[in-house]
């Protein structure tokens, strides 16, 4: 297992090289002239030719993604065109906001699609599993920045129950900096009232990002829970007097949580990528909104160093899944 995950973790180097060299090339042929966006509107030629000398963009594009990439290593992502603050120190304020905001969005995509699914399964063709699978086809076919204002609308402009924007009320402190996770700080700091309301403020972004992940999970934990009901060993051991609720749980939903665990590791790339929209909408401090931000000042000391720290999450996490998919299935672990 453990050289299994050495050799995912070397594996993750090029993909990220190959990652950074295409977003690289996108920005510098694609883009705005950074070094005009630094300047300002009131800048004259002569200042933008300096400041162009002076981030070496006069020089070769190879030898200015090998400078980027030495310093990257280093730790050294540059300075913000747009807040004027080490990239890095941005990435670290904002980075547990998005993770924070991705993870429950991934639990409740988890949670409710696996358990949706196995029930639909369990009773295939019920009023529940046709009513599953409405919810699966709207799931994936709603975008999120709509369902994100119609929550909204619903939520905390008719309703008054959720707040509308933010991770927590204008006025309130946040807790003290531990994990960078609101939720976790807040109890083990003791500050409930900031719990609550750290909670109430996640709801409905993790919701609407949840969404589409739910209905994935939902349709293939149906699929596979219906293709082990009809397998040898569970029409046996209902055969054999077991009752149906010792055969689902033991050992259908473990054989059918393979494919779902699976897609959880695909989601997490997806969730990211919504997060850009909804954390826009519900006016949420992460990466989404500093990557809007970058991209619209052509801050691309910003928007590269964004990239990179999502693709080592998302390989990470497909690490994770990976290990996580030996656990469940035997056979799986014994190739790692």
């Amino acid at each position: 297992m453990i050289l299994f995950v050495v050799r995912r973790l070397l594996l993750i180097l090029p993909v990220l090289l190959g990652l950074l060299i295409l977003t690289f090339v996108m920005l510098r042929f694609g883009g705005a002239d950074p070094a005009a966006a630094v300047a300002g509107d009131n800048a004259t030629p002569e200042q933008i030719a300096a400041i162009r000398e002076s981030l070496g963009l006069n020089d070769p594009l190879p030898v200015q993604f090998w400078n980027y990439l030495t310093d990257a290593v280093q730790g050294d992502f540059g300075v913000s065109a747009y807040t004027n603050r080490p990239v890095g120190l941005d990435i670290a304020a904002r980075l547990p906001a998005t993770l924070e905001l991705t993870f429950a969005a991934l639990f409740i995509a988890a949670f409710f699609g696996i358990l949706f699914g196995t029930l639909a399964g369990v009773w295939r063709n019920s009023i529940f599993d046709y009513l599953v699978r409405i919810i699966s086809v709207a799931g994936l076919a709603t975008a999120s920045f709509w369902f994100a204002i119609m929550l909204q609308l619903v939520f905390s402009m008719d309703l008054d129950l959720l707040p509308l924007r933010g991770r927590l009320p204008t006025g309130m402190p946040p807790p003290p900096a531990i994990t960078g996770f609101y939720l976790i700080d807040s109890l083990i700091t003791g500050r409930f009232e900031t719990f609550w309301e750290s909670f109430r403020h996640l709801v409905l972004p993790a919701v609407t990002i949840s969404l589409g992940g739910l209905a994935t999970i939902a349709r293939f934990t149906r699929s596979a829970v219906i293709a082990s009901m009809q397998s040898e060993f569970a029409t046996y051991e209902q055969a054999v007097g077991y009752p149906r609720h010792r055969v689902v749980f033991p050992y259908v939903l473990r054989n059918s949580l393979v494919t779902p665990v699976t897609q959880v590791g695909l989601l997490f790339g997806a969730f990211v990528s919504n997060a850009v929209a909804v954390e826009a909408v519900f006016d949420w401090p992460g990466l989404g909104s500093y990557l809007v931000e970058a991209i619209f000042t052509s801050d691309y000391q910003a928007v590269l160093a964004v990239t990179l720290v999502i693709g080592v999450i998302y390989g990470i996490v497909n690490i994770l899944v990976d290990v996580t998919h030996g656990l469940l299935d035997p056979r799986v672990a014994e190739r790692m």
